[in-house]
């Protein structure tokens, strides 16, 4: 096993990957622990897998699914209220904008953007993923992000 093009992998990609764990959970801390462990499960075929950015991501949502169901298996109702209410988290307004305006996005728009600036990837492999020219990643971002742009500003 190559152990040292796992840690170039890890360095180099490691910070889209969060990203990609931070929407899959919601929280920082949760995304950390999510991708380490796909990271962890992924390691001993590391050799053996082709598409490395898939094969993690695929790892990460099934991870996050089995737990999600191991913690709804672990919920149960009561009669009784705790005595201490935990106030819910606030959530950000920018942030809620800012999804609302993804949603609204034609689903090519939203794809280019996703892997652009959320998963941090060239217009060149922007391009391949989604099997269009440069240039067409090009002016489909630009029209995504003045999209986002006005509505945005049409929501304040």
């Amino acid at each position: 096993m190559d152990e040292e093009d796992f840690h170039d992998y890890v360095r180099t990609r490691r910070p889209a990957l969060l990203r990609t764990a931070h929407q899959l959970t919601g929280h920082a801390s949760d995304a950390e622990d999510l991708l380490q462990s796909a990271l962890a499960k992924t390691y001993p075929a590391w050799r053996d897998i082709q598409d490395r950015d898939g094969y993690i991501r695929r790892a990460m949502v099934n991870i996050n699914i089995s737990q999600w169901r191991r913690r709804k298996l672990e919920e149960y109702p009561s009669d009784e209220l705790p005595e201490i209410c935990i106030p819910a988290e606030p959530v950000c307004e920018s942030h809620e904008r800012l999804e609302l305006a993804l949603a609204g996005l034609p689903e090519r728009m939203r794809a280019a953007i996703q892997l652009r600036y959320y998963e941090d990837l060239t217009e060149a492999e922007v391009a391949r993923r989604l099997g269009i020219s440069v240039g067409t990643v090009k002016s489909t971002v630009s029209r995504a992000m003045a999209k986002l742009r006005d509505c945005l500003q049409h929501q304040r």
